[in-house]
């Protein structure tokens, strides 16, 4: 008995799009399938950035089409869209973009406050990721006061923190050493299956790629290639 495959929780569908008139994604058609990670590779230049932002709700396409459980996100007015990403979506950037004024603690619960907990119930749910990402006793340093490393751990933490149903993550190992890149990865290939994410990473780096199940290669804003994980 052949077992149905489930439907992807994320489908993008012929996707163009233009800055200007220079074409920077041409006919970009992908699924991504609940818990599984994919990494986004090419040259700088080749869209994977643009991708990952159209997909993720933050750009717009000019055509095409991104499907969320079936539900078309470019027709979202701004504010829907907005919460969308607040609710489903968890970011990780390369520089981490926690806000400096806040201690960790607060830059973890504040998507939490967003989507309507209380300070206090976000916190306490907060709190629970400092220990499995290594960052307890750190609660209350700010940005400032810890490493590359540690801050993008805090970011990780406050990615996952509303339990997304897609976790992009957006060269987050960029301006880290390879040991520091290699436990970041680590930290989110492991936190996202635990949570039933599916992980989209855009990177330059082939060590990170190979966390990933399977690896897509873009070239002038196509893809090329697709690599699956052994």
């Amino acid at each position: 008995m052949t077992i149905p495959t489930p439907p992807p929780v994320l489908s993008v569908h012929a996707l163009g799009k233009s800055f200007g008139q220079a074409p920077v994604l041409r006919d970009v058609s992908l699924e991504i399938q609940a818990g599984t990670a994919t990494a986004i590779m090419g040259p700088s230049g080749s869209g994977k950035s643009t991708l990952l932002h159209c997909m993720s709700g933050i750009v717009k396409p000019d055509s095409g089409a991104v499907l969320l459980a079936g539900q078309h996100i470019q027709n979202l007015g701004e504010n829907d869209r907005s919460r969308l990403r607040r609710e489903a979506f968890g970011f990780v950037f390369q520089s981490g973009q926690l806000l400096p004024e806040l201690p960790a603690i607060e830059n973890v619960a504040l998507p939490l406050i967003l989507n309507g907990a209380s300070i206090r119930d976000a916190k306490a749910t907060a709190n629970t990721f400092f220990a499995p990402l290594g960052l307890d006793g750190l609660q209350d340093r700010r940005p400032g006061q810890m490493s590359g490393g540690q801050s993008q751990r805090v970011a990780i933490a406050r990615a996952l923190a509303t339990k997304p149903s897609v976790l992009f993550a957006d060269e987050p190992t960029g301006a880290l050493d390879a040991q520091t890149s290699w436990e970041v990865m680590r930290l989110l290939r492991e936190s996202a299956q635990q949570i039933g994410s599916a992980l989209v990473v855009v990177t330059h780096d082939l060590e990170v790629a190979r966390w990933c199940d399977r690896t897509l290669v873009m070239q002038a804003g196509s893809l090329v290639a697709q690599q699956v994980a052994a």
